[in-house]
């Protein structure tokens, strides 16, 4: 059974259609990484598979779960209680870390395993300093994000992702705001996560990265899934419109 499965989703904004009947499975310790164009609709697709934005029309689910039907060409979602306990499944890693100001590094970490998901606080903070020494931030705990790098800021965003336990993990772009010597920081904490068998969907613009770590990549183009198939092949494809973008991308890097 799919960890995440998306079928026939659409979704538009203002009259464009964005997702143009988007469908994709992830299997349970795949790493799946989406590639194409700006505008074609990748941060989208991550948004609707996260509920952060709702989907128009399509179905969506976790291990089975309905999180949405489509009814009369129409997405209808489950109840708010029951799309809280199936949004635990996932964690998400924004383009620009998404840190509470106000809240030092150990308190990003733990505040929504204990407030949201009601852990023991002990047992929360043990498991936090575990992920800091793990991101290479043990000696950060305390410090408030304005004191911190953007790789550093970056590799917290990912412990408080992972303290709640998620089956699966969403990275947006999570190099883009990042210099280029600080993006190897956090390249290099997804490839143990990979080595740990994490379950990881990447809209990157890392091309050689995501070559190295996926299992499978996805090329979209104007709201659609142009090419679905291994690293291998995809850069070995012929199609035009992954030539040009790919063209285009050795111009600007």
């Amino acid at each position: 059974m799919s960890l995440l499965s998306m079928k026939s989703v659409k979704k538009s904004f203002d009259g464009v259609e964005i997702l143009k009947d988007i469908s994709l499975e992830v299997g349970e310790g795949e790493i799946l990484s989406i590639i194409g164009p700006s505008g074609s609709g990748k941060s989208t697709l991550l948004r609707c598979a996260t509920l952060l934005e709702s989907m128009d029309d399509g179905e969506l689910s976790y291990s089975g779960n309905p999180v949405c039907k489509s009814v009369s060409g129409k997405s209808v979602y489950e109840s708010p209680a029951t799309l809280k306990k199936i949004s635990e499944c996932f964690g998400l890693v924004f383009q620009n870390f998404n840190l509470f100001p106000h809240m030092n590094v150990l308190q990003n970490i733990c505040d929504a395993p204990i407030r949201v998901q009601k852990r023991d606080k002990a047992s929360v903070k043990k498991e936090a300093f575990e992920l800091l020494k793990k991101m290479g931030l043990s000696d950060r705990a305390d410090a408030y994000p304005y004191q911190l790098s953007g790789g550093q800021s970056q590799r917290v965003a990912i412990a408080r992702a992972l303290a709640l336990n998620p089956k699966i993990l969403f990275f947006d772009e999570p190099t883009s705001a990042l210099d280029p010597e600080l993006t190897g920081e956090v390249l290099k904490v997804i490839k143990a996560l990979a080595e740990d068998n994490m379950t990881m969907v990447i809209v990157t613009h890392e091309m050689k990265f995501a070559h190295d770590i996926s299992n499978r990549m996805i090329f979209m183009d104007k709201g659609v899934i142009a090419l679905d198939c291994s690293p291998d092949e995809l850069f070995s494809s012929q199609d035009e419109r992954l030539r040009e973008f790919l063209g285009v991308l050795d111009q600007n890097y």
